[in-house]
């Protein structure tokens, strides 16, 4: 049977533009629909704009460790629509960037929501198209919390668009989104407070790390309720009234007229009519095997729509690996184990591998060799600051293999990136033990500790 393409991507964002790209490259003809701006959640509402604000809110510190170095004091106040400005320009350009990427490789692009009319079968807008393949990458949203009032609250997506800065808000969520906005709008010079509904912020990574970040956190000033749950928002004079039962105590806390619900996402599964290509959902997300592939033999998904590990690389290489399997003929799986990832929080927070907690789970207490550090680096011994790095390996004690690496300071993400290629080769500790140090670093731990 002939078919419109051999490959169409539903969704413009990191998974569907890699694999389409690629699957085009190897002389497929490739079509692919986005309703949205190119890039997806990465590009327009997630990684680039939040790590751009990111940077921002680091300045004040940098003015005032300055002094500690000899130079005069800087009084600089931020333009907080100048930088709003600015960071939807360089969006702006990114997408430029993606229509390029996708023209240079002849992928044709359909503007619009794709829907399933039948399993071969795409309607988008007026246009009905025929694929021989299809590969799903709509990614996710954020969602609000159930309680009365949400309605008044915001989600992340719309933190890059807010006219004025909120002099008071609250981040509902512990999450690395939540604590993430939560130091961004702190060194911005806002008042916050986060809500967490357990004790400790960041439910997944080491202990060590969660303990850390907050730490460093609560020591920046940033208020962090724990053990809370909020249960309704009014809309007041005197700004966002956030209702909390904390302990079996009631409490109100009061936002500038916004408050950041960062409490989780969802796939974007509403408008497909999967039901018309009998693809199969599970637990809200769609369900696929380790090839990617669906309930339908030649529908695929890739990304957070299939809420596996929800990372743009992680994306991009699933999206990849489809395109070469079906497409290049080398077939081929994304391994999910040993994937490094970040906290753009302040301090920054990196990890790739085994929890100390995982490690003891899966090898036994007794087989799990912990190496930990917790040191001021040299950058702050003239700022004054109290300012702690920590790193942390975590060893099989029967084969010295390095089951997990996680850092706590300045540069953790750039430094765990190097460590996860050591990591991902299976690495034992003799190995970074032979390897010589570079003098002065606060990375040189990793190879120092005894």
């Amino acid at each position: 049977m002939s078919y419109d393409f051999d490959l169409f991507a539903i969704g413009g964002g990191s998974g569907g533009i890699a694999a389409a790209r690629r699957a085009a490259e190897y002389g497929a003809k490739v079509g692919i629909a986005e309703f949205d701006r190119l890039g997806g959640t990465c590009v327009n509402r997630g990684c680039i704009p939040k790590k751009l604000m990111v940077y921002a809110s680091h300045f004040p510190d940098y003015f005032q460790d300055a002094e500690g170095y000899g130079w005069s004091p800087v009084h600089s106040t931020l333009d907080w629509t100048k930088m709003i400005t600015a960071v939807n320009q360089e969006l702006d350009r990114l997408n430029g960037v993606y229509q390029r990427m996708l023209d240079n490789a002849k992928v044709k692009l359909f503007r619009g929501y794709a829907r399933f009319l039948d399993p071969h079968t795409l309607e988008i807008g007026d246009t009905k198209i025929t694929a021989d393949k299809i590969l799903i990458a709509v990614g996710g949203h954020p969602v609000r919390p159930d309680i009365p009032g949400s309605e008044h609250t915001i989600v992340s997506d719309d933190m890059f668009h807010l006219k004025e800065q909120p002099k008071r808000i609250v981040i509902i969520g512990g999450g690395y989104i939540g604590v993430e906005f939560a130091c961004i709008m702190n060194g911005l010079g806002s008042e916050v407070t986060q809500i967490i509904r357990r004790e400790k912020i960041l439910r997944g990574f080491d202990e060590d790390l969660r303990s850390c970040v907050q730490e460093a956190m609560e020591k920046h000033g940033i208020r962090i309720v724990t053990n809370s749950t909020p249960t309704a928002i009014e809309k007041t004079s005197e700004g966002l009234k956030i209702h909390m039962e904390n302990d079996n105590a009631s409490e109100i806390v009061v936002a500038d007229a916004v408050s950041l619900a960062a409490t989780g996402r969802k796939p974007n599964l509403a408008k497909l009519g999967l039901e018309n290509a009998g693809v199969e959902v599970s637990n809200g997300a769609i369900a696929v095997n380790q090839y990617s592939q669906t309930s339908c033999e030649h529908i695929y998904a890739v990304g957070d729509c299939t809420d596996r590990i929800n990372l743009t690389p992680v994306a991009i290489n699933e999206g990849r690996a489809f395109a070469d399997t079906h497409f290049g003929g080398k077939s081929r799986v994304m391994s999910y184990e040993n994937i490094p990832s970040a906290v753009f929080s302040t301090p920054e927070a990196a990890t790739v591998g085994l929890t100390e907690a995982e490690a003891r789970e899966k090898y036994g207490n007794d087989a799990i060799k912990i190496y930990r550090a917790k040191f001021r680096p040299t950058y702050y011994t003239l700022t004054g600051k109290d300012e702690k790095t920590m790193m942390k390996l975590v060893v099989d004690r029967n084969t010295d293999r390095v089951l997990g690496a996680h850092m706590v300071g300045d540069n953790a993400a750039e430094i765990i990136q190097g460590v996860a290629i050591a990591v991902k080769m299976g690495a034992k500790k003799s190995d970074f033990d032979a390897t010589v140090a570079i003098h002065p670093t606060a990375a040189e731990e990793f190879v120092t500790m005894r």
